[in-house]
């Protein structure tokens, strides 16, 4: 509904919206230039995104629609071991670096957190929408790799680890959407060995 059907539609309701307000041109018109920013704005994100995330769907009334999407932004913020606030950004749509504006990708970046206990490093993602004999691990010893590539859905995460883990302990768990990859940390090992005095 378009601003003046709004307004003619409370000028009926009210009586004394018929006396000529000199502000309410100004009104119109921000509204109209409002309009017609968002319009531009929405006509660039479809011209900018990947083909695979357009789309067009029939409705039940026979109606033909354009799909856009999904576009996916979000950052979590965490307080790192020096008292420091650690951002980390996630999804598949981010601001440019090379032009005003933002980048679209085909690839979404999951949420992804690491959880450090007495031996153990949780690395848990926000994956949904797949099954878990889509997602592909790739680890060593300070990273893993994180991938789905299915028709509907395509994610990708390189993590690095903050302390070397034994890649061969690996454990992993998909559930609702959540994946969780628990790894023994390895053991730091004494750089020297003990001389006995004489």
């Amino acid at each position: 509904m378009s601003f003046d059907d709004w307004f003619r539609r409370r000028r009926f309701r009210f009586p004394f919206f018929d006396i000529e307000f000199p502000f309410y041109s100004d009104i119109e018109e921000m509204m109209r230039e409002f309009e017609r920013r968002m319009d531009e704005a929405f006509r660039e994100l479809a011209e900018q995104s990947p083909k695979s995330l357009r789309r067009e769907v029939k409705t039940p009334d026979g109606r033909t629609i354009r799909e856009l999407g999904p576009f996916v932004y979000g950052y979590s913020v965490t307080i790192g071991p020096d008292g420091k606030p650690v951002i980390r950004e996630f999804g598949n749509v981010k601001p440019s670096k090379t032009r005003p504006g933002i980048d679209i990708k085909e690839v979404r970046e999951p949420l992804v957190d690491t959880i450090s206990t007495n031996g153990e490093l949780k690395v848990i993602a926000e994956i949904p929408g797949v099954e878990k004999q889509d997602i592909k691990l790739s680890a060593t010893e300070r990273s893993l790799e994180i991938s789905v590539d299915t028709p509907d859905r395509k994610y990708h995460k390189e993590v690095d680890l903050p302390v070397e883990v034994e890649v061969e302990s690996a454990q992993s768990i998909y559930k609702n959407g959540v994946l969780e990859v628990t790894f023994k940390k390895k053991e730091k090992k004494p750089k020297g060995i003990s001389l006995k005095v004489e």
